[in-house]
């Protein structure tokens, strides 16, 4: 029975394709929690916890859509 091996050039895609939407992400989620903070004068504690609700739904979004990468790539040979 022939061994199972990872497929390089989906499994880098896919590497990359986390990276790159977990760094707009997050980032989107930072940006946000700051913004909403600053915009309405709520002060570094709520900025914070903005900040971290945001994360744990951007955190979320990512884990959904990796899922769905993981499950239609091809990553065996």
């Amino acid at each position: 029975m022939a061994e199972k091996r990872a497929n390089g050039r989906n499994l880098i895609m896919v590497i990359s394709l986390g990276v790159l939407v977990a760094a707009e992400l997050f980032g989107v989620a930072l940006a946000s929690g700051w913004a909403l903070a600053g915009l309405f004068d709520l002060g570094p504690i709520v900025a914070y916890v903005l900040m971290a609700a945001f994360s744990a739904l951007a955190a979320y979004a990512l884990l959904n859509l990796m899922r769905r990468v993981i499950r239609v790539e091809r990553l065996g040979a």
